[in-house]
């Protein structure tokens, strides 16, 4: 009978009216135990999950997801077992490039907006893997140092959804070769997983001469309660996350030595401490500019960042919530901007991603301009730009310009939101000026951010400007980039002494924006700031006090589809 359920379910699958959706449960409790043996890479878990039917329509049919070297061992509803397939799915929001997948068939259909509670259990290992990387083309060698994660005797860290499938997850099929569905598919789950809640209680049995390992999740250490066993122990320890898609679900159990510094706990290797000495040197400069920026809104008084040392010197940094893993290497520029954007996210905690990443990529943006200038800043901007071009010019591809659910509010990418945040927050800051946008910064409280346009009118009542126009444009739809040129200059002599040059700019893109306009002199320079609304034409005059060369449209502050250089010669007669 049991080989005719599972039939019935697959049989089922087959047809198109009885297509399963991935998407129609949200994940809104983990209750699980997590046992790990590092001596066999082995995870093993059971606990409680509570699922609630988002969609319209009942379900009877539901896709439970783990990592595909794990394995499901049994699920149960209401206490029995419920007939589920196991099947192998390929996709790229696991390091494996694949998922084993549970199609459960309930006994009853689940009615829409209406909970119900699972008994999980799985098991297997987790090794290093980069087979998503390799198969798209990365070198062996450089993947490994993207995919770090593994269960092992000498190194022990795990990321959650979009790295490593380690608890039950529901998500479509994406690829690293198709553009960003990868980022957008763990996006939208982050999104649906706004009001979780998870609570891990893992346990650990080893042996090291180092004495007893720490447990580090959600941005805090823990000590493991430790036991003899043996010639070994056995450890405990909980971990919370509440909601996890503030901070992915990730845990890291070490040995480490400890440097204890005001703003931030830094567990570095044994005979490593110069690495953590220069990165708490980092922090001690930058905390002080943050504050001045931005405020200090840490949750809780004296709440510290936390740091944790990866053992391979070219791993990619990691950072969620206020937890960040990451090689202690590197120049002294890096480490300034690895703190920067740290102590961003501890001060300025927000539940909006454009508004905690775009500030974050803002302030090592903002450092530029405080410690080289001008320029060296802007290039700072234009390094990060190339793939929010080809971004937009997807969504443009695609129809989706314009669109509310590619906006910076709304938009599953964080990748992509990072980036046009972050510029986005340079323009404020052009427009509005340093002082009203620091005072604005300051006012903010992430318990009063409960509307969509809550920031904008923070900043406007600061600068006492009009800025619905750049947030429709910008923030709460995405209407692309703006696409630039000088159309038409015109110059005449003043009376009393020098020109005045008019210059019209069009914008043949859907984005308006807010550039200067330069009039290059034979001596000196004279710029104004020209607001050129989507798809239109927009003049500035501008007084030159010598004969005027040159016109030169956007110093490239604002992000432009084409990214071309705007430059106008005047002709000696003109």
């Amino acid at each position: 009978m049991k080989f005719l359920g599972v039939l019935g379910v697959l049989c089922g699958l087959a047809f198109p009216s009885a297509a399963l959706d991935r998407h129609a449960f949200t994940f809104t409790r983990y209750d699980l135990n997590a046992t790990i043996e590092p001596g066999q890479q082995r995870l093993g878990v059971r606990g409680k999950i509570t699922l609630r039917n988002d969609s319209d329509a009942p379900q009877k049919n539901l896709a439970l997801q783990v990592s595909s070297t794990l394995n499901w061992v049994s699920i149960q509803f209401e206490g029995k077992p419920v007939e589920f397939v196991s099947q192998q799915y390929t996709s790229d929001v696991d390091h494996t490039g694949g998922l084993t997948e549970a199609v459960v068939v309930l006994p009853r259909p689940v009615l829409s907006r209406q909970s119900i509670d699972l008994e999980v259990g799985y098991e297997g290992t987790i090794p290093q893997d980069a087979t998503r990387l390799t198969r798209i083309g990365v070198p062996a060698d450089t993947a490994k140092h993207s995919d770090w994660d593994q269960i092992s005797k000498s190194f022990t860290a795990v990321r959650g959804i979009g790295y490593v499938a380690w608890y039950p997850i529901a998500t479509e099929a994406v690829s690293l070769s198709e553009g960003n569905s990868v980022f957008e598919e763990v996006g939208r789950w982050k999104q649906a997983e706004a009001q979780a809640g998870m609570k891990i209680n893992f346990s650990y049995s080893g042996a090291s001469r180092a004495g007893p390992p720490t447990l580090f999740c959600n941005g805090q250490v823990s000590q493991l309660g430790s036991t003899e066993a043996g010639q070994g122990y056995f450890s405990e320890g909980t971990c919370t996350w509440q909601p996890p898609n503030s901070a992915v679900p990730s845990f890291l159990i070490g040995n480490y030595d400890v440097l204890d510094k005001s703003a931030v706990n830094i567990s570095y290797l044994h005979d490593r401490k110069s690495g953590a000495d220069d990165y708490a040197l980092a922090v001690e400069q930058v905390a002080p500019l943050i504050s001045k920026w931005l405020g200090d809104h840490r949750e809780k008084p004296g709440y510290k960042a936390e740091v944790v040392e990866l053992p391979d010197p070219a791993a990619a940094p990691f950072e969620s919530g206020a937890m960040l893993l990451a090689p202690l290497t590197g120049d002294e520029t890096t480490i300034l901007l690895s703190a920067l954007r740290q102590m961003t996210h501890l001060y300025f905690p927000s539940p909006r991603t454009w508004i905690s990443e775009g500030l974050a990529g803002f302030a090592q943006a903002n450092y530029f301009l405080n410690e080289k200038g001008r320029d060296t800043a802007l290039a700072y901007l234009r390094s990060h730009r190339t793939a929010l071009v080809q971004t937009e010019k997807e969504n443009l591809a695609s129809a989706r310009e314009g669109s509310a659910e590619t906006s910076l509010i709304k938009a599953p990418d964080e990748f992509y939101v990072q980036t046009k945040a972050m510029n986005v927050w340079w323009m404020l800051r052009d427009i509005v000026g340093d002082v009203a946008l620091t005072a604005a910064l300051h006012n903010y409280n992430s318990r009063d951010d409960t509307s969509a346009d809550y920031m904008q009118k923070l900043i406007e009542a600061q600068s006492h400007r009009d800025l619905k126009w750049f947030f429709d444009d910008w923030v709460y739809s995405d209407r692309g980039l703006p696409n630039l040129r000088v159309a038409n200059v015109y110059t005449s002599p003043i009376q009393r002494g020098g020109y005045m040059v008019t210059v019209t700019v069009e914008n043949s893109g859907s984005a308006g924006a807010e550039v200067p306009v330069t009039v290059h002199m034979s001596q000196g320079e004279a710029t104004e700031q020209l607001i050129v609304a989507g798809n239109s034409k927009a003049s500035v005059r501008i007084v030159a006090v010598a004969v005027p060369e040159e016109i030169s449209v956007n110093d490239g502050s604002v992000p432009e589809s084409e990214g071309t250089s705007h430059t106008y010669k005047i002709e000696a007669n003109h």
